[in-house]
């Protein structure tokens, strides 16, 4: 049967805003979706701006009806990440279809044959770019909106990727934690956790301290000396380039609470980050077309005064101290400051499934998987 839709590469500026346009009209009538800014996407797929292009590639892929766009994809070269765990694994991302199997089916024809065509041997996704920014596919937890930078899609999206031949490679979990289980006074805090802050400040001379706004560079610079030596054993992890670290921090500036940023040191040395952020997703779930101007940004300036989340975005600790207490004294911490800020819960994510120790530490807060995303591999 013949198609009546066409995949069109994205070559102008014209396509990409139109690759860029497409999500908010799918999602649309969606109330568990959150915009992106429009701005933000179109740096995000711009190569002159976005720092993923100095050491990787990606092609951009519509699917196109009648002039109209019905589904987008990202195949996408990461070498840095082949370089790092000695692979040849291409990456789609930004994926969006209408609820056509077909059309499905020749975005991941065309991601697939770019990336083979690049030498890569698997096609794993979805990742947008990489492990480093949003990743995994929503397959249950529908029933609430994202927090900040994690990912939503359609219910029908896990079974169009399996009917391709995609199978699981790794599940990533969110967390959810109760400020109220946990007490303003502490007393739900579990024994353990106590301890083990009190034998991280003892013993090994940890000490914890918030970031200091007035000095965000050297903040910064500090924080990149601990996250690629805490994350490099996890699956999939991709060293940050500086400038991908400082373009991170620029765009999370705007929604650092400097109470919620904590910087473990032994002496002058940084051993630990603990980034956590408000979830500013309530307040942009309000700008349904993705556009501050000429009036979103008085919806966004009035969501932000009813945010009652956050979300522990960055949590590592250098491998030489892992082990030994000083997540527990950030627990503490964010805990103790969320509540007095009127936070009534959080999200710990996303959280490897064979990632035990974190997994356990968010149990014994009192925390319950409530949202599971998947990468999924497919062998070319």
């Amino acid at each position: 049967m013949a198609r009546d839709f066409e995949i069109r590469p994205v070559e102008t500026l014209r396509d990409r805003k139109a690759f860029v346009g497409f999500q908010y009209e799918l999602y649309r009538n969606d109330p568990n979706w959150v915009p992106y800014l429009r701005s933000e996407r179109m740096e995000f797929t711009d190569r002159r701006r976005c720092p993923f292009f100095e050491h990787g590639d990606v092609a951009f892929f519509r699917a196109v009806r009648r002039g109209r766009t019905i589904g987008t994809i990202a195949a996408i070269r990461n070498d840095r990440h082949n370089e790092f765990h000695g692979e040849k694994t291409g990456f789609f991302g930004l994926f969006d279809v209408i609820e056509e199997y077909p059309v499905a089916e020749a975005l991941f024809d065309a991601a697939r044959e770019w990336v083979k065509a690049q030498g890569m041997d698997t096609l794993r996704g979805p990742m947008s770019y990489s492990t480093n920014e949003e990743c995994g596919l929503l397959i249950d937890g529908f029933d609430m909106p994202p927090v900040i930078m994690m990912t939503y899609n359609p219910r029908y999206y896990p079974e169009f990727v399996e009917r391709y031949g995609f199978r699981k490679a790794r599940d990533l979990y969110a967390y959810r934690v109760r400020a109220a289980e946990i007490g303003e006074d502490g007393a739900g805090w579990p024994a353990k956790v106590r301890r083990a802050a009190e034998v991280a400040q003892k013993r090994y001379g940890v000490h914890v301290r918030k970031v200091n706004m007035r000095r965000l560079e050297e903040e910064i610079a500090l924080a990149k000396q601990v996250y690629n030596d805490a994350w490099s054993r996890n699956w999939g992890f991709v060293p940050v380039t500086d400038a991908e670290f400082d373009h991170l921090a620029r765009t999370l500036k705007a929604f650092l609470d400097p109470d919620l940023v904590f910087i473990a040191e032994v002496g002058d040395r940084p051993v630990g980050v603990s980034v956590t952020l408000p979830d500013v997703n309530q307040a942009f779930i309000r700008v349904r077309d993705g556009r501050l101007f000429p009036i979103g940004w008085i919806k966004y300036l009035w969501g932000r005064r009813h945010i009652d989340a956050a979300r522990v975005i960055i949590m590592g600790v250098i491998k030489e101290y892992q082990l030994r207490g000083i997540d527990a004294i950030f627990y503490l911490r964010t805990l103790e400051e969320a509540w007095r800020k009127g936070i009534e819960w959080g999200e710990m994510s996303w959280i490897l499934e064979d990632n035990l120790p974190m997994r356990q530490a968010a149990e014994a807060l009192n925390g319950r998987i409530y949202k599971t995303y998947r990468v999924y591999d497919l062998p070319l």
